[in-house]
C-alpha cells in the first residue's frame, strides 16, 4: 500500500511521463521511435494502476471544504477521460465521437489538463525529500512499474485475442484511411488553416530569387514515390505520388545553409532538416491524379518518415535557409 505522499508524487511523476512521452507519441514518424510510442502506452496504464490508492487520497480530501474544491473534481474528471479515450482509441472500440477521432479528444483534453496539473501542484505541494530514494521506495516504484507492464500487456493480449480494430494500427497509433485511394483519403488541415481558392494562372513557386509557373514546374524530370502520410489526427494513408524532387529544385546549397524551408499560401511553414533534402518532393499528383483542392494542389511537398504536418500543402515558396531546423516550435502554433 502506497502512503499518499509517494501516491501523488507517483503520479504526478507518471503524468509528467505521460506528458513527455505523448508529445513524442505525436512528433515521430519513422519506426525508429515506435519506443517513445510504446512508453506512452505504458506510462498510461501505470496512472491507471494509481487509482485505487488515489481514490483513498481524494475520499480524504473531500472531507476538507475548499473554494477551490470544484477544480479538483474538474482535474480528476478530465484526467479520467483522458485515459479512457485513450484506451478506447488504442483497442478500438471508440474510433471517434462526433466527427473527430478519439485520439483528437485524447489529446485536447490532455492539453486541457497541464494548467489543472501546474495548479494542482502548488495548491496542494507534495516537496520531495532525500527519503523518497530510499530502498523501499524504489521497490515500490519497480513494483508499480511491473503491475504497469502486466497491465498493458493483458490488455494488449485481450486486443489481440479478441481481435479488436487496435491490432491493425501502425506503430504511430495510427489506423489507416484510404491507402492507394487518394479520393478516401481524409482532408485534414492543422488548426486554424483552410483551403485556399488557387488561379493556376497566377500561382507562383518561390525558389530564392527564381519565381516558377505550373508549365515550369512541369519541365522538370519528375519522380513517382511511394509514402505514408501519417496524420496526428490518428489516421495514414500510403500512396504514389509523383512530383519533382526539392533537391533538383535547389541546386545551390552553400556552406552555412541549415535546413529547408517550405512554405505555404496561407503562411503556415515547417523549418527541415537540410539531411533531409535528397528526399523530399514537390508531389503535383498522388494516385496518378492531380491532387484535389484539399489534398493540396496545385503543389504539397511529401516528406517520408515524418507526420502529417510536415508535408505542407498548397506550396508556395521553397528555400534554403540558415536557420537550424530544431529552432522552430516542435509543433505550429497555428
Amino acid at each position: 500500500m502506497l502512503p499518499p505522499r509517494n501516491t501523488n508524487l507517483a503520479l504526478l511523476s507518471a503524468l509528467v511521463l505521460a506528458f513527455a512521452t505523448g508529445i513524442g507519441a505525436v512528433w515521430t514518424g519513422s519506426a525508429r521511435g515506435a519506443w517513445i510510442v510504446l512508453a506512452h502506452g505504458l506510462v498510461g496504464i501505470t496512472v491507471v494502476v494509481l487509482i485505487p490508492w488515489k481514490s483513498r487520497v481524494v475520499r480524504h480530501g473531500i472531507r476538507r471544504r475548499r473554494l477551490t474544491r470544484w477544480l479538483s473534481y474538474l482535474l480528476a474528471l478530465m484526467a479520467l477521460t483522458v485515459l479512457a479515450s485513450g484506451i478506447a482509441y488504442a483497442t478500438g472500440v471508440i474510433r471517434a465521437v462526433g466527427d473527430r477521432e478519439t485520439l483528437w479528444w485524447h489529446v485536447a483534453i490532455a492539453l486541457g489538463l497541464i494548467p489543472l496539473v501546474i495548479w494542482h501542484v502548488f495548491a496542494r505541494p507534495a516537496r520531495p525529500r532525500r527519503t523518497d530514494l530510499s530502498r523501499r521506495n524504489l521497490l515500490r516504484a519497480g513494483t508499480l512499474a511491473g503491475f504497469g507492464i502486466a497491465v498493458y500487456a493483458a490488455l494488449a493480449a485481450t486486443t489481440t485475442v479478441a481481435q479488436l480494430p487496435g491490432t491493425r494500427r501502425r506503430f504511430t497509433g495510427s489506423y489507416e484511411a484510404g491507402s492507394f485511394q487518394p479520393a478516401a483519403m481524409p482532408y485534414t488541415i492543422w488548426l486554424n488553416d483552410s483551403t485556399p481558392p488557387v488561379d493556376p494562372s497566377s500561382w507562383r513557386l518561390s525558389l530564392g530569387d527564381r519565381r516558377l509557373t505550373l508549365t515550369d514546374l512541369g519541365r522538370y524530370r519528375q519522380e513517382t514515390v511511394r509514402a505514408t502520410l501519417d496524420c496526428t489526427s490518428g489516421w495514414y494513408a500510403t500512396q504514389t505520388w509523383t512530383g519533382v524532387p526539392v533537391a533538383r529544385l535547389l541546386t545551390d546549397v552553400a556552406p552555412g545553409h541549415r535546413s529547408v524551408r517550405v512554405r505555404s499560401l496561407t503562411g503556415y511553414d515547417r523549418y527541415l532538416p537540410l539531411s533531409d533534402l535528397d528526399h523530399l518532393v514537390l508531389a503535383v499528383a498522388v494516385g496518378g491524379a492531380p491532387l484535389t483542392p484539399g489534398h493540396g494542389y496545385p503543389v504539397r511537398l511529401v516528406a517520408p518518415g515524418r507526420r502529417g504536418f510536415w508535408w505542407v500543402k498548397w506550396v508556395a515558396a521553397v528555400e534554403l535557409s540558415r536557420r537550424p531546423w530544431w529552432a522552430q516550435p516542435p509543433f505550429p502554433p497555428t
